[in-house]
């Protein structure tokens, strides 16, 4: 079942199969982990985060089939609105992400060397210091277009926005954010710089 596609799989989520929607899982759940530390900083709660949006993805499969080829989309769009609103949710999901139907795949062990999450989760903090200063709209679309390379269609499917706005505040996000790593000076300039590529698409 693993070559599957992912309309496929959704398909088969659909009707209840915990198989197929593990696949998905095991398939997308290490890109949406990264993307949810990119928004927090915090190894440990990106992995909540990660388990939260797999389960409203779970609880909201008889709404429709795919839109796209890939489940990312709906996945990063899912994430989030989880991020939008962790606290009331992580209680909740905590419990329940147990809850879903077998043989749904186990949660993959995130954990690597603790010295190198740790040098992570610092560097990040940093970025978010600059990152927290946008608009929340304008840190959804830099998340999910740069940080996560999502194009620009699938980020406005993600979103609920038109793609002329994904492309504007995409824009405005950019060059706020390089405006503020500049006033930091050159040595912070060169830091946060790295982490600011743009995607161009």
């Amino acid at each position: 079942m693993s070559e599957l596609s992912d309309r496929v799989l959704w398909a088969r989520t659909r009707a209840g199969d915990g198989t197929a929607f593990g696949i998905l899982f095991e398939r997308h759940a290490g890109r949406i982990y990264n993307y949810c530390f990119r928004r927090t900083a915090d190894w440990g709660l990106a992995e909540d985060l990660t388990s939260a949006t797999f389960l409203t993805a779970w609880k909201s499969r008889g709404r429709g089939p795919l839109r796209a080829e890939s489940a990312l989309p709906l996945l990063y769009g899912i994430a989030t609105n989880v991020l939008r609103n962790q606290r009331r949710s992580l209680r909740r999901s905590r419990e329940a992400f147990g809850r879903l139907p077998a043989p749904v795949a186990e949660e993959p062990d995130f954990a690597e060397d603790v010295v190198t999450r740790l040098d992570d989760e610092a560097a990040m903090r940093r970025l978010l210091s600059l990152f927290s200063r946008l608009p929340r709209s304008q840190q959804d679309v830099v998340a999910l277009c740069d940080w996560s390379g999502l194009p620009y269609e699938d980020a406005a499917f993600a979103l609920g926005i038109p793609i002329g706005t994904v492309r504007s505040r995409l824009a405005r996000g950019r060059r706020k954010l390089r405006e503020l790593a500049a006033a930091r000076g050159p040595e912070e300039d060169g830091d946060f710089l790295p982490l600011l590529e743009v995607n161009e698409q």
